[in-house]
């Protein structure tokens, strides 16, 4: 028997390799949906970046806007003004619609460079 723990791993089945609680694949949060605390869709989440010299993750890669796919525009959000939402299986980022459509954004043939600390301060003031 096992014992449900927080996380997406709720129903108590075990998901080799997936992980459970607060230590989770990265794919299975790609793709989840990202919703405000009003539950408005702020899109989906593409990507983790992760910072290798503490092998932490920094920021998440959220895709917002467009139709199909197309036309949608990526935001990095750090990963620290986002929480899991397990009931729901979804992220929470506590911003309106408008406020993310204002976001410093880029698209995905051009990715900015999150090693650049003016890009990442500029994020950091965004959001939180």
């Amino acid at each position: 028997m096992t014992t449900p723990t927080p996380g997406y791993n709720t129903t108590g089945t075990p998901r080799a390799g997936m992980g459970t609680g607060t230590v989770l694949a990265s794919s299975t949060l790609t793709g989840e949906n990202v919703r405000n605390a009003s539950g408005e869709d702020l899109g989906e989440i593409k990507d983790l970046m992760i910072d290798t010299a503490n092998g932490t993750v920094q920021y998440a890669v959220l895709s917002f806007g467009g139709v199909l796919g197309m036309g949608d525009k990526l935001f990095a959000v750090p990963w620290n003004a986002m929480r899991l939402d397990t009931e729901n299986h979804c992220l929470v980022l506590d911003v309106s619609q408008e406020r993310l459509k204002d976001a410093p954004g880029f698209d995905k043939d051009n990715w900015p460079d999150f090693a650049d600390s003016s890009f990442t301060n500029r994020i950091s003031n965004y959001y939180h």
